[in-house]
């Protein structure tokens, strides 16, 4: 009976090896199953469109031979920052050393 199981066992192990499988005679969970499936990166990465020039490229392009250009979006977003700091509603300013921060006020 012994004999018969070890037969078997190394009837498994050739029959792995002839088929480029992992001999796992006791069953475990190895990850076998997710590693032989076929990789999903590049089909993933195909799904989406290709990066096209955007205007902050063509203005690079542009700077470099020296020529002008003008962002109307841009223009208008640093137009509203101007305004916001006006109102006082603008980002704070950055805290150059510890002694400007709040935390080192509060604790004097």
């Amino acid at each position: 009976m012994a004999t018969r199981y070890t037969r078997l066992l190394d009837l498994a192990k050739v029959q792995c090896r002839v088929f480029s499988m992992n001999f796992n005679p006791e069953g475990l969970r190895l990850g076998n199953k997710v590693l032989r499936q076929r990789l999903r990166g590049p089909t993933l990465a195909a799904w989406y469109p290709q990066k096209t020039v955007s205007f902050r490229d063509l203005r690079g392009m542009c700077k470099s031979l020296g020529l002008t250009t003008f962002d109307e979006a841009e223009d208008d977003r640093e137009e509203a920052i101007q305004i916001a700091k006006l109102r006082g509603k603008g980002r704070p300013k950055k805290k150059r050393t510890a002694a400007e921060s709040r935390s080192a006020k509060k604790k004097k």
